[in-house]
């Protein structure tokens, strides 16, 4: 697949109905210092609206309209692209993804049904909905149309003059760190960051593309996917993306440092590729220039809900 192709289509066809949002750098003691790009300033506080809305303007949307399964950012991005562009949604997530999301889903108007388990549990009650109604169905990570429209926050960020020799972006079912390889085609080094709980691409890496991973931990319900996405495995296999594991806690003081120093509140999937940093799980070489994204706004429980 010509990736850098699709990204650049992707990025104009979603160009009207998402936000370009800002970077800035960050400064801590002992470290160089990181660019940052705020993508959790997006619609619905994460990059999910990018792969969301490229996904219903590439495609026929039938009348039964859409579905999606999810662990919450991804359902709550589906359903604000789905009622921007006048269709109807059908989101499922798992009891996991917790209030803050499940409000956040409800508050676009899309129908919403909660799910024992975990998102692997979503994901076959939205395939089950999919086959009854003819909906079409949005998934989370591993579609090509996701995966282009995760890329163009790359594609935006080279653009906005990003200079980093190393992007460190957390990783759940790869759709975000699939989009960033494809788009960069090893120009620039991609760290995989996942927490000790969720090591989904660590253990796929390690063991085969089919391993599923026991998810928990204070990440899970955004970066908890069980299987990495086939897409996103086989271009951290081509482009030998490292990846590190940081530990709940690291996670934790990186998401109190972004708000106690830089007024920046993020959820924990949001902090986890700085947590990587801060921790000294990812030690950067003399003079790397390095970078991280911050990917999610949505902690549990919502501060001001």
């Amino acid at each position: 697949m010509d990736w850098s192709a699709e990204i650049t289509f992707a990025l104009r066809r979603i160009a009207p109905h998402i936000r370009r949002t800002p970077t800035m750098p960050l400064a801590f003691a002992g470290l160089p210092l990181i660019e940052s790009k705020l993508e959790h300033l997006q619609h619905t506080g994460t990059f999910k609206a990018r792969g969301a809305f490229n996904s219903l303007l590439a495609n026929t949307v039938p009348s039964a309209g859409i579905t999606a399964a999810s662990g919450g950012n991804h359902g709550a991005a589906v359903a604000f692209a789905a009622h921007s562009l006048g269709h109807k949604a059908q989101i499922f997530v798992p009891e996991l993804a917790g209030p803050a999301k499940i409000a956040l889903i409800k508050r676009t108007g899309a129908d919403l049904t909660i799910v024992p388990g975990t998102y692997a549990e979503a994901a076959i009650a939205a395939e089950a909905y999919a086959a009854e109604t003819g909906a079409i169905q949005i998934h989370a990570y591993d579609s090509p149309h996701t995966v282009a429209g995760q890329g163009t926050l790359m594609m935006e960020w080279e653009d906005q003059g990003l200079e980093a020799d190393t992007v460190l972006i957390a990783v759940g079912g790869g759709g975000l760190i699939g989009g960033a390889l494809a788009w960069l085609r090893g120009r620039r080094k991609v760290v995989a960051v996942e927490p000790e709980n969720c090591a989904t691409l660590a253990n796929a890496l390690n063991i085969g593309p089919e391993t599923e991973t026991a998810v928990s931990g204070v990440a899970a319900n955004a970066l908890g996917a069980r299987r990495i996405g086939r897409i996103a495995y086989g271009l951290a296999k081509d482009h030998e993306a490292p990846s590190v594991l940081v530990t709940d806690t690291a996670i934790v003081e990186a998401q109190k440092r972004l708000w106690q120093d830089y007024r920046l509140l993020v959820e924990p999937a949001g902090a986890c590729a700085l947590a990587a940093l801060l921790s000294g799980a990812y030690v950067p070489a003399p003079g790397e220039r390095v970078a991280v994204l911050l990917c999610g706004a949505n902690p549990a429980p919502d501060p001001l809900g």
